[in-house]
C-alpha cells in the first residue's frame, strides 16, 4: 500500500480554502509533507501510514472547490516531518479564480457577538466567504495579487491567518475594525458625514426617505425604502421598470411565494436575485408593477447591519448604473454621475478590480449571469486551439474557451455605446491574462454593424486570428446541445442569414450543421427599431388593415399619422422583415392596450404576461404554410384573432384582457411547439432544444415543455447558462470549435 507520494489537483483549488483544506486533513490523518499553489493547480508532498485516507479526503476537496484531476505519482523527494503551507509559485493555468461568495453564517454570528473582534464590522469574511474574483488582479490567488494588499493584517489577524485551528487559517481577505477597510459616510459633495458608526447612520437615512448610494462587492447600488421608490423612479426617469428588493429574511415570505426550491436559491452561496411570484399580484406596485418581484437576502456583513438598524423590512437596491451600462465602482465618478440620484454615499476603500452585478433566477434558470455564478467555468472538449466568443450585443458576456475548458464572464450589459464596449474589451483582457489564453479563433455575431463584431475583426487583424462568424440563433442552440436535435429558438432579435431579423427559429441538425426548417411567419417592423419602442406600430405592421387603423385611431392616432404608417408598411419604406416572437408578444401587448410605449428591454412582453397572469387560455386553430422550404407559423392569424375577441369584448374588462393575453401567450407556444413538433416526426429525431429569451416566461416555455411531452419526444433547456443572450458567447465558443474540429477531420 502506498504510503507517500507527489499529489497534484487541478481544477478550481485557489479562493475556495483548499490550502488549509489540506493542512486540516493532514493533522488529521497524521500526514507530513507540504502544500503549495502553482496557478491553477495544488501540488502536495505527502507522506504517512495513512496516506489513502488523506488522498480521499483530498480528493473530495472544499465544498466550493471544483476538482478536475487527482493525478498521484511516486516521488524520491525528501518529505521532512511535520506539514506546511509553502509560499504560492506560478504555473498552470487551466482553473479560474472562483465568483464572489455571500457572508457565511459564522462570520453572520462573529459580527453580532458582543465584545468579539469583528463586532459590528461591515467586511468580516473567511476561508469560505466574501470577495473573490472582484478584488483578484493576478494569479495565483494571494493577498499580495488582490485588493487586499492595501490593508497590511495586524496582529491578531495575522494570528488568526496562521492558525491550523481557525476557519480563517489562510484566508486572503481576512481583515477587522483595526487594519481592514474602513467606511464613510458622505453627502453628494463628498464631504463626511461626521459619526461614530457611519452604517447606523446610513440606516437612519433610508428609514427618514433618503437615497443612497452604497458601494458594495462589484459596484455601486442605490438603495432606499418602498416608500421612497416613486421618488428614485423619478430620479432615474424609469417610471416603469421594476426594481429588485433587499428584505429581511423573515419579511420575504409576507411579499411573495417562495418554493422550497426558491429558498434554496435565496440562501445559497450565490444569494441571487430570484424573481419570486407576488402573494398579491397588485402589491407593491410602486416597486414593481407586474405580478413578479425580484427579491435577494442580504449577502454581505454591510447588508445585515444595515437591515439590523433598519426600522423597514426592505430596502430598494439597484443598480445605480443605467441600464445597460456598465456598474459603477469607483467613488469619485460615482460622486460625479450619481450627484442627481441619490443624497447620500455610503463608501468603502477597498479597490473593485472586476465589476460584477447581481445575479438574476427564476424557476431555476438564470437570467443574468454574474455575482456568486461568474466567472462560470465548464468542463468541455472543443479541440486543441484556444477560442475567445465575444458574444452578442444585448445582455453580452464573453467566453473564453482553453484546453478543455470554457470560462464565461460575468455580465457586461448592451455593447451599444463605447463605455460597455470599452468593459467588454477589458473584461477580455483580465480574463485572457488571468487564464493564460493565447487566442486562435475569435467567434462572433453574424450581424456586420455589432460593436461586438468590430471588436472582434480588430483582434483578429491585429494577431492575425481565424474570424468565425456565428448566427446568433445557432449560438443559442449550441449552448444547449452539441447532440443531433430540433432546436426552438425564441426571442428579441437576431440577424438571420437572408440578412432580415429573426427570432422564431426552428432548426434541424447537429452543431456546426444547424438547418432553418421552419420559423414564424416574417411581419413588418415598420421604422425598424421604431416598431420595437412603440409597439403598435408593431402591431400595424403584423395587421395592416382596418380594423387595426380604427383601434389606433381610437386611442388617439391622428388621420395623418395612420395614413403616413399605412403608406410605409403598403410601400414597404424604412420597413424591416422578421420573424421574432419577442415582437409578436409585443404587438398583442400594445392591442390589448398594455404598453403601447417600452421604456425599458422587454417591457412590453413582460407586462403582458403579468397581465395574463390567473387567465384562462384559449386555444385556437393555428394556420401553418410553407415558404422556401419551411413551414411558417401564421402569427398575423392568432393577433387577428386575438383582435375579434377584444372588439367584441365590453371596453375596460379586465377579465376579458387577461385571458386575450394568456390565450395569445398560449397559443403562440403551442404554435412553436407544433412546428418543432412536425419537424422531429420529418426528420425522426426525438431530441428538442429550447432557447431563447422567451423562454424566461412561464406561460410560454411550459406550454412548449407540456406539448413536445405529449408528443414523446425529449426537451432540453442548458440550465447552467441563461436562455437568453447571456449564454451567446459561451454558444458561439461550441459553434467556432466544433467546426475547427470538424475541419481538422477532413
Amino acid at each position: 500500500m502506498q504510503k507517500s507520494g507527489r499529489i497534484s489537483v487541478r481544477g478550481i483549488v485557489q479562493g475556495v480554502g483548499f490550502r488549509p483544506f489540506v493542512y486540516a486533513r493532514a493533522c488529521e490523518y497524521g500526514i507530513a509533507g507540504s502544500v503549495q499553489n502553482l496557478g491553477s493547480e495544488v501540488e502536495i508532498y505527502a507522506r504517512g501510514e495513512r496516506f489513502g485516507d488523506f488522498l480521499a479526503a483530498v480528493s473530495e476537496g472544499p465544498p466550493m472547490s471544483r476538482i478536475d484531476s487527482v493525478d498521484v505519482t511516486e516521488t524520491s523527494v525528501d518529505i521532512p516531518d511535520g506539514f506546511v503551507i509553502k509560499k504560492s509559485k506560478s504555473g498552470s493555468f487551466s482553473g479560474m479564480i472562483p465568483p464572489d461568495i455571500s457572508i457565511c453564517d459564522e462570520c453572520i454570528a462573529d459580527i453580532f457577538t458582543p465584545g468579539g473582534r469583528y463586532e459590528g464590522y461591515w467586511a468580516t469574511s473567511c476561508a469560505n466567504c466574501g470577495p473573490r474574483y472582484s478584488i483578484i488582479q493576478e494569479i495565483p490567488y494571494d493577498r499580495e495579487r488582490t485588493t487586499m494588499d492595501s490593508f497590511p493584517m495586524c496582529g491578531a489577524c495575522a494570528g488568526e491567518y496562521g492558525d491550523s485551528h481557525s476557519r480563517r487559517h489562510h484566508a486572503q481577505t481576512i481583515a477587522c475594525p483595526i487594519c481592514g477597510p474602513g467606511l464613510r459616510l458622505m453627502d453628494k459633495t463628498g464631504t463626511d458625514v461626521l459619526r461614530d458608526d457611519p452604517i447606523r447612520e446610513a440606516a437612519a437615512l433610508l428609514d427618514a426617505g433618503k437615497i443612497l448610494a452604497i458601494r458594495g462587492v462589484g459596484g455601486f447600488h442605490l438603495a432606499c425604502i418602498g416608500e421612497s421608490s416613486g421618488e428614485l423612479k423619478t430620479r432615474l426617469g424609469r417610471h416603469e421598470q421594476p426594481f429588485a428588493v433587499m428584505v429581511r429574511p423573515g419579511f420575504i415570505d409576507q411579499i411573495a411565494r417562495v418554493s422550497p426550491e426558491e429558498r434554496k436559491l435565496l440562501e445559497s452561496p450565490v444569494h441571487p436575485i430570484v424573481v419570486l411570484e407576488k402573494r398579491d399580484y397588485a402589491s407593491h406596485a410602486a416597486i414593481s408593477n407586474l405580478h413578479t418581484i425580484g427579491c435577494m437576502l442580504p449577502y454581505t456583513g454591510l447588508h445585515h447591519l444595515l437591515f439590523s438598524h433598519l426600522s423597514h423590512p426592505l430596502l430598494i437596491m439597484t443598480s445605480a448604473n443605467m441600464p445597460g451600462y456598465p456598474m459603477i465602482t469607483d467613488t469619485g465618478v460615482a460622486l460625479v454621475k450619481l450627484a442627481k440620484d441619490a443624497d447620500y454615499f455610503l463608501v468603502h476603500d477597498r479597490t473593485i478590480t472586476n465589476r460584477v452585478d447581481d445575479s438574476v433566477m427564476r424557476d431555476g434558470l438564470i437570467l443574468r449571469l454574474s455575482r456568486g455564478i461568474a466567472p462560470k467555468r465548464t468542463a468541455i472538449d472543443l479541440g486543441p486551439r484556444c477560442i475567445l466568443g465575444v458574444g452578442p450585443e444585448l445582455n453580452a458576456n464573453a467566453t473564453i474557451y482553453r484546453g478543455g475548458f470554457a470560462v464565461t464572464s460575468p455580465h457586461v450589459g448592451n455593447v451599444r455605446n463605447p463605455a460597455t464596449l470599452e468593459y467588454l474589451q477589458e473584461t477580455v483582457a483580465k480574463l485572457r491574462r488571468l487564464l493564460g489564453a493565447e487566442y486562435e479563433i475569435v467567434a462572433h455575431d453574424l450581424h456586420p454593424r455589432f460593436l461586438s463584431t468590430r471588436f472582434a475583426r480588430e483582434i483578429a487583424e491585429e494577431q492575425g486570428l481565424t474570424l468565425v462568424p456565428v448566427q446568433h440563433h445557432r449560438a443559442h442552440i449550441a449552448a444547449t446541445t452539441r447532440q443531433p436535435c430540433i432546436g426552438i429558438a425564441i426571442d428579441g432579435v437576431g440577424y438571420g442569414d437572408d440578412g432580415t431579423v429573426w427570432g422564431g427559429e426552428i432548426f434541424c441538425g447537429q452543431v456546426p450543421d444547424l438547418i432553418r426548417i421552419a420559423h414564424l411567419e416574417p411581419v413588418a417592423m415598420p421604422g425598424g427599431d421604431l416598431a420595437t419602442r412603440f409597439p403598435e406600430r408593431m402591431l400595424y405592421g403584423i395587421l395592416p388593415e382596418e380594423a387595426c387603423l380604427e383601434l389606433l385611431r381610437h386611442r388617439g392616432w391622428s388621420d395623418v399619422e395612420l395614413g403616413v404608417l399605412a403608406k410605409q408598411v403598403a410601400g414597404k419604406f424604412n420597413v424591416t422583415m422578421t420573424s421574432s416572437t419577442g415582437r409578436v408578444l409585443d404587438a398583442a401587448s400594445a392591442l390589448l392596450g398594455i404598453c403601447r410605449e417600452r421604456t425599458y428591454d422587454g417591457e412590453p412582453a413582460m407586462k403582458l404576461e403579468a397581465a395574463a397572469a390567473g387567465g384562462v387560455a384559449e386555444a385556437w386553430e393555428p394556420v401553418f404554410s410553407d415558404a422556401g422550404g419551411c413551414e411558417v407559423l401564421s402569427t398575423r392569424a392568432i393577433l387577428a384573432t386575438a383582435l375579434s375577441r377584444i372588439s367584441r369584448a365590453p371596453s375596460g374588462d379586465k377579465n376579458v384582457v387577461r385571458d386575450i393575453a394568456a390565450s395569445v401567450q398560449y397559443n403562440v407556444a403551442r404554435g412553436i411547439a407544433a412546428l418543432a413538433i412536425h419537424a422531429a416526426d420529418r426528420e425522426g429525431i426525438s431530441l428538442v432544444a429550447l432557447s431563447g429569451g422567451v423562454v424566461a416566461n412561464r406561460a410560454i416555455r411550459e406550454t412548449i415543455r407540456a406539448e413536445i411531452a405529449r408528443a414523446g419526444l425529449t426537451l432540453v433547456i442548458n440550465a447552467a447558462y441563461p436562455p437568453g443572450d447571456g449564454c451567446v458567447s459561451f454558444g458561439q465558443c461550441v459553434w467556432a470549435g466544433t467546426l475547427s474540429a470538424a475541419a481538422g477531420k477532413r
